[in-house]
């Protein structure tokens, strides 16, 4: 799919480069219109865009898409419904065809082998290919995240408007620091995730994130460390050997 820009690539990434978060969206929802959406994890860091968006959509109604993996710590579920109901958000959740019980009786428990090819399997089946889903379903053009430079390596090598399986991924936090983060939080008095406090700044999964140590941080504690990234934002990653497979 060739996404529309009524501007080059290159130009649209340079006026990007100037402005502000919330100009960022803004930018976007002008651009895309209906074929605009916003994901979210609802994890540590995922109310300042849901917020953002709130704030500057305006009349618009740009879609809130959450892929729920079915396992998420008992805190993000309960954070989910509250950041829901705080900003009167309109989510849609999707979920892998394939269920929990299922992929562990066909696959095993996948995070528990040590290996970075089941943790991809398991990334493709509960992440990746719901959120192809999501984006299909609604006409998705282009998606914002609340992906940040300084969190991988990958991360440090994208720009606010990127080419991603076959739409455009817009970043309006990608030049914003941990301190602008929380500056922003407590100025709009957004709560923190429960697991914020126990020591966590990042969290997906319950069986793959762990609260800051002394030697990791950050997403090096994601995955028991054998990788960085869920899939969600890497090019090339929908693999054709598990279509068969309820999905």
């Amino acid at each position: 799919m060739e996404v529309p820009l009524k501007v080059p690539l290159k130009k649209a990434r340079a006026h990007l480069e100037g402005l502000t978060a919330q100009e960022r969206i803004k930018w976007a929802i002008d651009e895309f219109g209906q074929n605009f959406a916003l994901t979210t994890s609802f994890g540590i860091q995922s109310s300042v865009l849901l917020h953002m968006v709130k704030k500057v959509q305006g009349n618009a109604v740009v879609p809130i898409i959450w892929v729920d993996t079915g396992y998420l710590p008992v805190e993000t579920y309960l954070y989910a419904d509250q950041l829901t109901q705080l900003l009167d958000l309109k989510v849609t959740t999707f979920q892998s065809q394939i269920s929990p019980a299922r992929m562990e009786a066909l696959h095993g428990k996948l995070w528990e082998t040590n290996s970075v090819e089941d943790l991809e399997k398991y990334h493709l089946l509960r992440k990746v290919k719901p959120m192809e889903q999501a984006l299909n379903d609604f006409k998705v053009h282009c998606w914002a995240s609340g992906v940040r430079s300084s969190q991988t390596d990958l991360r440090k090598s994208m720009t606010h408007l990127d080419p991603l399986r076959g739409r455009l991924s817009l970043r309006p936090l990608l030049d914003w620091t941990p301190k602008e983060v929380f500056y922003y939080m407590e100025e709009h008095q957004l709560p923190q995730h429960p697991l914020f406090e126990k020591g966590y700044s990042t969290v997906g999964d319950w069986h793959s994130s762990a609260p800051d140590g002394s030697d990791t941080s950050g997403r090096q504690t994601r995955f028991g460390g054998l990788k960085q990234e869920c899939g969600l934002h890497v090019p090339d990653v929908m693999g054709e050997g598990l279509m068969g497979e309820g999905i």
